[in-house]
């Protein structure tokens, strides 16, 4: 389908009348912006772009107004964003929207998308004055406006809409204060509900985008749309072979009915510049670079599964000890084939001792056979002048001090999961939801690859308890094996 090429009487014609259903909607970006938006995908289970603005022009009350658009590089997600602006300005009499970006020169380009879309007869009419570089105001009461991206920026803004654009590059605070800032409110005939649109395309699993993503398709509080480079392509001309083509693989000739702006060659020749994991990533939109990841092997797919405790084997546990930060308790199972099997977790903030050792004396499992420790553990209390370590082997467990450093206990664990030869020998039961997350998000700090160690933030203490647990294993299974083979030392 070709865009429409109106005259200036046909297009003044077309801005007095509202579109009133998607279909005529995407006419009136045809004809008075000369663009045809992609409303079909080729990758499965993806959004066709066109569908976003489905959402922020008619507002759907059905599905959550706050949504997620996750998207490829170069994928028109910012212009989308301007184009969406534009819409709800003209058509939404006294709206006003806020644009919040992850770095100036992104927000900058949003308002130019913006401006060139409003400065454009028939459109320049609309406006109140000249636009500024912060600001647009249109003569019917609607406004749009720049925020820095900053805390006291965002707290002091009441829009209908904050469109947040490059999530990913976010502070996470200034994020958290940007979604109690927007309000409802009558615009002409319309109930505008106010919302939160963060688009973005995610670079790393423990990142903002990451965590919104993973919150849209596991609650019902957002909305997701996600599309990839594939779902942009131009159509593919009927004389190129598709079995020579690079995107073959990836496109299996969907592309010969496609209707987005990319063009084939520029698609080819970015796949040519970067490696898989990035085009999986940032161009297929199919999972974040694992590329900072401490566990970079693990796969729920392999790792993750729902299973009974053999009856031989020893049951065991380990515990991360905290209070204001919480307390992570795993319970396990080692059988003779040296697989080791999490069973359950308990994971608790603000909790004393004697409640940590009566969730683990009550819990459905048996008595552990030892428990590895926080080396923390051995410290005596200022306070009571004990240990936890002592205070657990008075009620009858037996803890172990986890001694091994940090890299030890990574690599231990990088060897269960996928060791060099075998199969893996680490299981989790789907139930342990904080373990899975912890070593599907734990990771080295990108921005100083000087430090060896990974970041402290949040996901770190069922991945700790997990660390503990298999560095005491093994020292304990290395004693057996000295024992058996050295029987009178």
């Amino acid at each position: 389908m070709r865009p429409l090429h109106l005259s200036q009487h046909a297009k003044q014609t077309l801005l007095s009348i509202e579109p009133a259903t998607p279909n005529q909607l995407h006419t009136f970006i045809r004809g008075a912006f000369n663009l045809d938006i992609p409303r079909t995908t080729i990758t499965p289970n993806t959004s066709a772009p066109f569908d976003y603005l489905i959402h922020t022009f008619f507002e759907h009350r059905t599905i959550p107004r706050d949504c997620v658009v996750w998207a490829s590089r170069g994928s028109g997600k910012t212009f989308l964003a301007a184009l969406a602006t534009a819409l709800d300005l003209a058509f939404k009499p006294g709206i006003e929207i806020k644009l919040l970006a992850g770095s100036l020169e992104q927000a900058q380009r949003m308002h130019t998308h913006l401006r060139n879309f409003l400065t454009t007869e028939p459109f320049s009419q609309l406006l109140e004055s000249k636009p500024t570089t912060r600001r647009i105001a249109l003569n019917n009461g609607s406004a749009c406006e720049l925020l820095a991206q900053s805390e006291t920026s965002v707290r002091g803004a009441r829009p209908q809409i904050l469109r947040c654009d490059e999530v990913e590059l976010f502070d996470r605070q200034v994020h958290e204060a940007a979604t109690l800032t927007t309000r409802s409110k009558r615009c002409g005939r319309h109930t505008v509900q106010g919302a939160v649109e963060s688009l973005s395309t995610m670079h790393r699993p423990f990142g903002l985008m990451a965590d919104l993503v993973s919150r849209a398709q596991n609650e019902t509080d957002l909305t997701l749309f996600r599309w990839s480079a594939l779902d942009i392509l131009e159509q593919c001309p009927p004389e190129r072979p598709c079995a020579t083509c690079p995107l073959e693989e990836d496109c299996k000739g969907e592309a010969k009915s496609a209707t987005g702006h990319l063009a084939i060659d520029d698609a080819i020749q970015l796949k040519s510049r970067c490696a898989q994991t990035t085009w999986v990533s940032e161009m297929l939109c199919l999972r974040p670079t694992r590329d900072d990841l401490v566990y970079p092997t693990f796969n729920p797919e392999i790792h993750v599964g729902s299973f009974e405790a053999p009856e031989r084997g020893e049951h065991l546990a380990a515990i991360d000890f905290g209070f204001r930060n919480p307390t992570a308790i795993l319970f396990a199972h080692l059988d003779e084939q040296n697989i080791l099997r999490i069973l359950d977790e308990r994971i608790e903030s603000e909790r004393t001792l004697e409640h940590h050792i009566n969730t683990i004396k009550e819990a459905q499992w048996p008595t552990p056979r030892w428990i590895a420790i926080d080396p923390a553990g051995a410290q005596r209390s200022l306070l009571t002048g004990q240990s936890a370590q002592s205070e657990l082997n008075r009620a009858g467990l037996a803890p172990f001090p986890a001694r091994a450093s940090i890299a030890q206990g990574i690599r231990a664990i990088q060897r269960r999961l996928s060791p060099a030869l075998g199969t893996p020998t680490l299981f989790i039961h789907q139930r342990c939801e904080e373990l899975i997350r912890a070593l599907s998000v734990y990771h080295y700090d990108p921005d100083n690859t000087d430090d060896p160690n990974p970041v402290k933030d949040g996901p770190d203490h069922a991945a700790d308890a997990l660390r503990y647990l298999i560095t005491t294993t093994d020292v304990i299974n290395t004693f057996k094996v000295h024992d058996y083979l050295h029987p009178h030392h």
